[in-house]
């Protein structure tokens, strides 16, 4: 009798095993690739891995490893890492702290010891005595975490907390024993990606009858888009909006980049007093300010400078709409959006005071560039040069600090993805999520700017995209220590060891890596570039306090909230 195998061509068996069945679903969701460090408790996992149609991609940390799955998540939708368990998944809570404040999705899978083991409670290494010290850790950070304990209940398990990640777009925790790995349990079924939440009917038509009331009688509306839209895949309902409407809108930094930065209703980045000019006149003069999506954090709303009357606004989020001093509870954005955009009838652009924002009078992409090839290189004029470099559809990196602040400030091109840490705001991000993006999108030219401080926290993982063959281009913009903590107190012990650092690709093993202090340098620097079919590093020289004027203005606000003044 012929034996019942997965390799049989007629038959297959019924049953699978447990890390068989989460690799599978991992796939059918979006995850190609898994970012991990081995550790005994998680290489029966890691050996299924291998076998399985999801790629491994080890990382130098388990830190670096939580960045990738975050960068890998804000372009595939889904993003995942794994490690063993105590040590490995400890190193990696900052960076899983970070997706769960900005609603990044990412499926964190722990190698953990035998079920046994949790029951018996050895002295083994790795562990804390109380083994479920780390789970209680990251129930905290996620949105859903479960540990698996045997092959009937993990399928449902798996599927609840994969669930989750979608609903909440957050991150989720998965606990998987060393025994488990191998335990057999039903193949899956194909997975239910959960529906939207439904509103409540009431609760929703009183809703878009008040705002649409508001939206109607207003002569000068303006509408600011962020990040929720962009996290809950609202991007194509929030762009009917705006073309039934006509209403010119403005993101946050958090949101930069929902749309098209060159949509003829788009006006600018909004972030309070930190605002061009016109921007903000136009924000705070407006008669009724409709926010979709919006986290008014400290950096969103230039240090909580953003002068809005309650009276005058209507907020929409996931889950609930406030108007003036109104609260809607059970109304899921999703359904507000398309409630306002079913009543509300089309402006004519001219009546609405809209200045584009890739008009050339706004925003330096559309200003010449004339190298002056003797002169020292400074921030201003590097990211001027910047805003001629990148491409459409390029993916566009930027680490807390100098970078984020001056890379905010340019006029992303065409089908261009920004990312950047602007909520939680750890230093250091940006190497691992640079990886991650690089991995979710092959087909992209991916552009790093990143401080020398930041670096040295996480740099590892440089040697990891050469090692996957990955092609970024990586400015590290070298000030000589943290400009954004000099920024707020300059003091000592914001200097740093200096490094050469474009020496690091002969170390890590692969290539190209300038050093540039001239606008003349940066032109070779850019032409090599453009003609290496590789990694390319450009190291920049810049002053020590050489950064943009909102870097400055959050110093100071940062300064006055830590009473540093």
């Amino acid at each position: 009798m012929e034996r019942r195998t997965e390799d049989s061509t007629n038959m297959i068996s019924p049953e699978i095993t447990v890390a068989k069945y989460l690799l599978l679903r991992l796939k059918e969701i979006g995850v190609d690739h898994i970012f991990g460090v081995p550790g005994d408790f998680v290489l029966g996992f890691f050996n299924e891995v291998l076998k399985s149609n999801v790629k491994y991609v080890g990382t130098c940390n388990e830190l670096n490893a939580a960045y990738a799955a975050d960068g890998y998540a804000r372009i595939r939708g889904i993003g995942a890492f794994s490690s063993t368990y105590g040590v490995g998944e400890l190193s990696a809570l900052n960076g899983v702290a970070g997706a769960f404040a900005e609603r990044v999705p990412v499926v964190v899978i722990t190698g953990s010891p035998a079920t046994i083991n949790f029951r018996t409670r050895p002295l083994l290494h790795h562990t804390l005595g109380d083994y479920q010290i780390p789970l209680k850790m990251y129930e905290k950070i996620t949105v859903a975490s479960t540990q698996l304990d045997s092959g009937e209940t993990a399928p449902a398990e798996i599927d609840r907390v994969l669930s989750a990640c979608f609903s909440h777009q957050q991150p989720v925790y998965i606990s998987l024993p060393s025994d488990v790995v191998r335990m057999k349990c039903h193949r899956p079924i194909p997975f239910l990606f959960p529906p939207h939440p439904l509103s409540d009917p009431e609760a929703l038509g009183e809703a878009v009858k008040e705002a649409v009331r508001m939206l109607d009688a207003s002569q000068k509306p303006i509408v600011i888009g962020d990040v929720e839209l962009i996290r809950f895949k609202l991007q194509t309902d929030f762009a009917r909006f705006l073309n039934k409407t006509g209403f010119p809108y403005v993101t946050m930094m958090l949101g930069k980049s929902l749309l098209s930065e060159h949509h003829p209703q788009f006006i600018g980045l909004f972030e309070g007093d930190r605002s061009r000019e016109y921007v903000r006149n136009r924000v705070e003069t407006a008669d009724c300010v409709l926010k979709l999506g919006a986290l008014m954090t400290d950096f969103n709303t230039g240090g909580f400078t953003t002068n809005l009357d309650d009276t005058k606004m209507v907020s929409a989020n996931i889950g609930y709409v406030k108007i003036a001093h109104h609260y809607f509870e059970n109304v899921h954005l999703h359904d507000f959006i398309l409630g306002l955009t079913e009543k509300l009838s089309r402006r004519e652009p001219a009546t609405l005071d809209i200045q584009c924002a890739h008009d050339g009078c706004v925003h330096r992409h559309s200003v010449p560039y004339d190298p002056d090839v003797s002169k020292p290189l400074t921030i201003k004029r590097f990211f001027d040069r910047m805003s001629h470099f990148i491409k459409d559809n390029s993916i566009v990196i930027a680490e807390t600090g100098v970078s984020l602040f001056s890379a905010a400030e340019m006029l992303m091109p065409e089908g261009a993805t920004f990312i950047g840490q602007t909520f939680y705001g750890s230093i250091g991000y940006t190497v691992g999520a640079t990886l991650g993006a690089c991995m979710a999108a092959h087909d992209r030219r991916t552009i790093l700017f990143v401080g020398d401080g930041s670096f040295q926290v996480t740099c590892q993982d440089l040697s990891t995209m050469i090692r996957n063959g990955l092609k970024p281009v990586i400015f590290l913009i070298n000030n000589d220590g943290y400009t954004i903590e000099r920024v707020i107190v300059d003091r000592p012990y914001n200097d740093l060891q200096p490094w050469h650092y474009r020496q690091l690709l002969e170390v890590f093993g692969g290539g190209l890596g300038l050093d540039v202090r001239t606008e003349g340098e940066l032109e070779d620097a850019l032409e090599k570039a453009a003609t290496t079919d590789d990694l390319v590093f450009i190291e920049i020289h810049t002053g020590r306090m050489d950064c943009p004027e909102s870097l400055r203005s959050a110093g100071r606000s940062m300064a006055k909230t830590n009473h540093l003044e």
